[in-house]
């Protein structure tokens, strides 16, 4: 009888010590995480941190990209998009400046596994996007070149053969790659020209010829998408810096939908929008602030009340902007201080201050930065 009752707590013993670790195990797998690059010349890096429920970040982690980054120190890679999530959040997808590599990790919560490290098919990449099997990554350096990618299950990156295309003349200083939500088309900002190229995307995953549009509005810097299918462009000025709607036609044109809407801050760049498609909200760096703007069945911008919807510290410079996977936080990589910013969305889409988490190196060439 002693025999058994000894054999039962050692039983007991045993799977109070599994279970916790299964729990922690699928509490990493279901935990929010947002991810920081660090675009290290010497060698890129990935800084992880667990997201809690109340939007607070901990448990940083650093995985190494298989390459290395432009360094710097503010903004070098002028550019919004190089650090990516895939659609299903399954892979994070990097660019590397200084090798003209982009990497792709497997996307374990918090943790992440280097899945792949290959050539960008021209020099300084700068932004990447994923739809569906389809990579596509935009090169800044020496002739302005997209370049086509088949994404594996297994996170593998094979380029699609014939899939370079050149954008509208050389070193045209691209800002952000996008591709349209039914991913029929691929769209490309040029800081230099103050152009936005669009290409039609072919079944085999190449691109059909340019077409050339002109901003709406001056200094044109970075472009993304609204789930309903409306293009949303950032405009640094001058004379004022905004955003701008457009819908795009079936020829490649784009038509104005909301033009040059004033953000009411200075060094417009970065943006993002809620995954309900509900609100997109601007980084503004020289100001230190946020504006944000209700997206209609249209495409129309509103701006929110005040349109300034937060203000982080003096001199935060805040640089790339994401939103977490639940639309419940915004985040901001803020150079000039070396932190994260961190903002609650509320259901009418103004922004609650929730403080910051510290720790990065201040002006060191940070860029990118995602979260699920």
């Amino acid at each position: 009888m002693l025999r058994i009752i000894r054999t039962l707590l050692i039983v007991i013993l045993a799977i109070g010590g599994v279970l916790p670790g299964l729990s922690n195990a699928q509490d990493d797998q279901a935990a929010g995480a947002v991810f920081v690059m660090t675009n290290a010349a010497d060698k890129n890096e990935i800084i992880a941190y667990k997201r809690a429920g109340d939007g607070s970040l901990s448990d940083e982690h650093r995985f190494a990209t298989g390459g290395r980054g432009s360094g710097g120190t503010t903004d070098p890679l002028a550019s919004q998009g190089s650090l990516t999530l895939t659609e299903d959040h399954s892979f994070l997808l990097a660019a590397n400046a200084g090798t003209a590599e982009i990497s792709s990790f497997r996307v374990h919560g918090a943790t992440l596994q280097l899945a792949d490290v290959v050539p960008c098919g021209g020099s300084k990449p700068v932004s990447v996007v994923q739809h569906r099997d389809f990579v596509y990554v935009v090169n800044a350096g020496g002739n302005s070149n997209v370049v086509g990618f088949r994404l594996a299950g297994n996170g593998k990156l094979t380029q699609i053969p014939h899939s370079t295309s050149f954008l509208s003349t050389s070193n045209s200083g691209p800002g952000s790659v996008a591709f349209s939500p039914d991913g029929q088309f691929l769209v490309v900002t040029e800081k230099a020209t103050n152009n936005i190229d669009v290409f039609r995307v072919q079944p085999n995953g190449r691109l059909g010829p340019i077409v050339i549009n002109s901003s709406s509005g001056a200094g044109v810097f970075a472009l993304l998408f609204a789930p309903n299918g409306a293009a949303l462009a950032s405009q640094t000025g001058p004379p004022a810096p905004a955003v701008s709607s457009y819908a795009v036609e079936s020829n490649g044109t784009l038509s104005a939908i909301s033009a040059n809407v004033p953000t009411l801050g200075t060094a417009t760049c970065w943006q993002a929008v809620t995954p309900d498609g509900r609100f997109v909200y601007t980084a503004n760096s020289g100001s230190s602030s946020i504006s944000g703007y209700s997206i209609g069945k249209n495409g129309a911008l509103t701006p929110l009340p005040g349109t300034v919807v937060a203000t982080l510290p003096t001199g935060s410079i805040d640089l790339d902007t994401t939103i977490s996977a639940d639309g419940k936080f915004l985040y901001t990589l803020n150079s000039g201080t070396g932190t994260i910013g961190i903002f609650g969305i509320d259901a009418d889409g103004t922004l609650s201050s929730l403080g910051e988490k510290a720790g990065l190196q201040a002006s060191s060439g940070f860029n990118g930065i995602a979260a699920i």
